[in-house]
């Protein structure tokens, strides 16, 4: 097995893997990453984020830019039932796959573990905007506008 392998998979370098427990003549295949979408991007793309084809930074600047216009439509608390609904999966399924990002294993530049967090903290907030505007909207009268 050459250097290279052994230094590119983390479980050979952690101890959790054999390379004596593979078959004989047995080649790894890495992943094959491709670049970012984004023009003049070079990063590569997490697995997590392969649907989306962007890298790490571009996926939390879309995000926080999703996050800062769906506050704006909420702030007067007549957003519909459905659309809180919508921004609530949104929510949801965004935090989930930013997590699967940032505790994959990448390793990631301290500027970027703070991008994470921060965009973390605006779903969050997102989050509780939503919960603000349905206090605010009396009962029997929210959900559309006038």
């Amino acid at each position: 097995m050459d250097s290279y392998t052994t230094r590119s998979i983390p479980q050979m370098r952690t101890g959790f893997f054999s390379p004596g427990m593979l078959p004989k003549g047995y080649r790894f295949l890495l992943p094959m990453t491709e670049p970012c979408h984004i023009a003049g991007c070079k990063h590569d793309v997490p697995a997590a984020l392969a649907d989306q084809k962007v890298c790490i930074l571009h996926f939390t600047l879309s995000l926080e830019a999703s996050c800062a216009e769906m506050r704006r439509e909420t702030a007067l608390g007549n957003t519909p039932h459905e659309r809180q609904r919508e921004i609530m999966g949104f929510i949801t399924q965004n935090g989930e796959r930013l997590a699967r990002v940032a505790t994959s294993g990448l390793h990631l530049t301290d500027d970027l573990k703070a991008r994470v967090l921060s965009t973390f903290l605006t779903l969050m907030n997102l989050r509780e905007n939503l919960d603000r505007a349905a206090l605010r909207t009396p009962t029997g009268r929210g959900g559309f506008s006038r």
